[in-house]
């Protein structure tokens, strides 16, 4: 009986135990799902946003592989044109090269050329040196011959003259000796006065049987006659503003006309030769 009483007493304990470890075990279920569920979210979420990060990166990746080969490309382009222009310039100045080094030889032979004429030249003037060396020994020693000929004497105004010249070899030979000024003359008779050096003569008479003439001496605005002069007789007068001494010489008679020369000092002035 007491058996009965304790089964009664405890049987409606256990439905209670039951239904609250029930109750805690669906609680913690929910709850477990609830954190699952939240985690499960978040996993999504972070995928989803590393999703998004990786599309960017592979869309920038990408973007920058097509500026890679872009840019790659150009420069091959630009590379290739680079390579081209250096070649065509390699070309050009081994062309250049080519023209300057035969344009060289051409003038090297040119060169030669002139040089093996100037020496031809050189050889053709040292002969001409050496027959202008033999020439004036020759006429040096002409000279010393003909002064032996020449003449000195009084003119006449009484001065000590230079050497007088009778022909025109002997004064040819004077002119070359530069110790004077010579100016030769022909005077024509009762011509016009004629320019000689820096005077004027006019011939008025010419005795050729006697050998005489008879002259008018134009200088210094001045006028001067030499009246009866013989033949290579110094005919003297002064003329310039520093009087320096000039001579007259006349070395042939003819029937109407004189030949003869005029001799000044060699610091005289001299005549303007007009152009």
């Amino acid at each position: 009986m007491a058996d009965d009483i304790y089964e009664e007493r405890t049987q409606p304990g256990l439905p209670l135990l039951v239904l609250t470890v029930a109750l805690v075990a669906a609680l913690a279920a929910l709850i477990w799902s609830f954190t699952l569920t939240r985690r499960l979210s978040s996993a999504e979420t972070q995928l989803q946003t590393e999703q998004q990060e990786n599309q960017r990166q592979s869309e920038e990746l990408a973007a920058t592989d097509r500026r890679l080969r872009a840019t790659s490309e150009e420069f091959g382009d630009k590379l290739g044109i680079t390579q081209r222009q250096i070649e065509d310039r390699a070309q050009e100045i081994l062309r250049q090269q080519q023209t300057a080094t035969k344009q060289l030889a051409q003038q090297e032979a040119e060169t030669r050329q002139q040089v093996g004429a100037v020496t031809n030249a050189l050889s053709g003037v040292q002969t001409d040196v050496g027959g202008v060396k033999t020439d004036v020994a020759n006429t040096k020693t002409e000279l010393a011959s003909t002064e032996q000929q020449l003449q000195r004497t009084i003119g006449d105004l009484g001065v000590q003259s230079g050497l007088i010249a009778t022909n025109q070899k002997e004064l040819e030979m004077l002119k070359h000796s530069g110790d004077r000024n010579y100016y030769s003359f022909h005077l024509l008779k009762n011509a016009r006065p004629e320019a000689v050096g820096t005077i004027k003569l006019q011939l008025h008479k010419a005795d050729m049987k006697h050998e005489r003439y008879t002259m008018e001496v134009l200088s210094d605005d001045k006028k001067i006659e030499k009246k009866d002069r013989s033949l290579d007789e110094p005919v003297q007068f002064y003329s310039g503003k520093q009087p320096m001494l000039y001579e007259i010489v006349v070395n042939s008679i003819g029937k109407n006309f004189v030949d003869g020369y005029l001799a000044t000092p060699k610091d005289a002035p001299q005549p303007t030769v007009i152009p």
